[in-house]
């Protein structure tokens, strides 16, 4: 069995992930006690999936009865940009780092299906992929085995990594042996709870979804409330503040994964260029990237709120076209930019 770990680990250093774990395929009872806590407040939003798949969702072998160990994988997406440069640059948009390039599921896939595929032959066992795609809670999973910890922002942090890294899971039916689970490293520090623009911590490892630019700009279709568009300033999809200012990010590094490597025309796009993307063009523009499955309504009425909040008179003009637009969220919001901009 060391043998055949240490071959993991080093099949999934060439794959070109950043570490490599297992933890066991059940996760301790309280999870699921605080994620039914969570659904409970109301704190995900319309995010319904989480409801819908509690139950799969409270411990990996729920999901697969047949589970022992998760085999449990990070990949660095860092980048060497300045997170809060950027935010300063109002006529540009923000996007968060992770989508920068190429969506991390279609990149991570292939390398854990290889993995996944060589293990299971090498440990006669069945094994199932996972990145992203599953009701499976793969931060806690990181957590035991060893990867990192649930920062106060409910991110995994690691001392090695920082922030800014993918998870990926292979489950398997083998009884691996288990890593040692990290221990909480934030101390006394609340860097990423005071950081929040919205303040949508409502305690440590406690997030309102509903209150998070994050979900706002991503996940949340129609239109934006107002108390919290001004705090989005020119984000357009996503927020890092919560993970950039984090210490432990002075131990990471740049992204060795060239399909991440932050594309030059998404670092600080125009935003008088985004305004005017049609469907046909949005989604050519991002074809590839994470930013395309919110569709692009949704990525306009961001634009909108980011050309409102910019001070920018020469964006008046695409945000006058855009308040006569067939789509009530995109015209409402596209109204309320241009009092903004008066």
């Amino acid at each position: 069995m060391p043998i055949l770990i240490s071959e993991l680990r080093a099949r999934a250093k060439a794959e070109g992930f950043d570490a490599c774990g297992i933890a066991p395929a059940k996760l301790p009872d309280e999870i699921a006690t605080n994620l039914q806590a969570f659904i409970a407040s109301g704190n995900h939003g319309t995010m319904d999936w989480m409801a819908e798949t509690f139950e799969r969702r409270t411990s990996p072998d729920v999901m697969w009865a047949e589970a022992k160990s998760a085999i449990v994988l990070a990949m660095n997406y860092g980048q060497e940009i300045d997170c809060f440069a950027r935010l300063e640059q109002k006529s540009t948009g923000v996007i968060s780092t992770y989508a920068l390039n190429r969506d991390y599921h279609d990149v991570m896939k292939g390398k854990l299906k290889r993995l996944a595929t060589w293990f299971a032959k090498a440990a006669k066992a069945d094994v199932k992929v996972f990145v992203d795609t599953a009701p499976l809670m793969e931060k806690p999973l990181a957590a035991l085995a060893g990867l990192g910890w649930q920062g106060k922002h409910t991110n995994l942090v690691s001392r090695d990594l920082g922030s800014w890294f993918f998870l990926g899971v292979i489950l398997t039916d083998a009884a691996l042996p288990l890593g040692e689970a990290e221990i909480d490293h934030c101390g006394t520090c609340r860097a990423c709870l005071d950081i929040c623009p919205t303040q949508a911590f409502t305690a440590e490892r406690q997030i309102d979804a509903r209150r998070c630019i994050s979900y706002l700009t991503i996940e949340h279709k129609g239109e934006i409330p107002l108390e919290f568009r001004k705090s989005i300033g020119n984000r357009i999809y996503g927020c890092d503040d919560c993970l950039a200012i984090c210490p432990w990010n002075k131990f990471a590094e740049a992204s060795h994964e060239i399909k991440f490597a932050a594309r030059e025309d998404l670092i600080a796009p125009p935003l008088t260029d985004l305004l005017q993307l049609d469907d046909v063009a949005f989604r050519t523009k991002f074809s590839g990237s994470p930013v395309k499955r919110i569709g692009q309504e949704s990525f306009i009425r961001n634009c909108l709120i980011a050309a409102g909040n910019s001070g920018d008179k020469n964006l008046r003009g695409p945000v006058q076209t855009l308040s006569h637009d067939p789509s009530p969220i995109i015209a409402e919001t596209a109204q309320w930019a241009l009092r903004e901009l008066a």
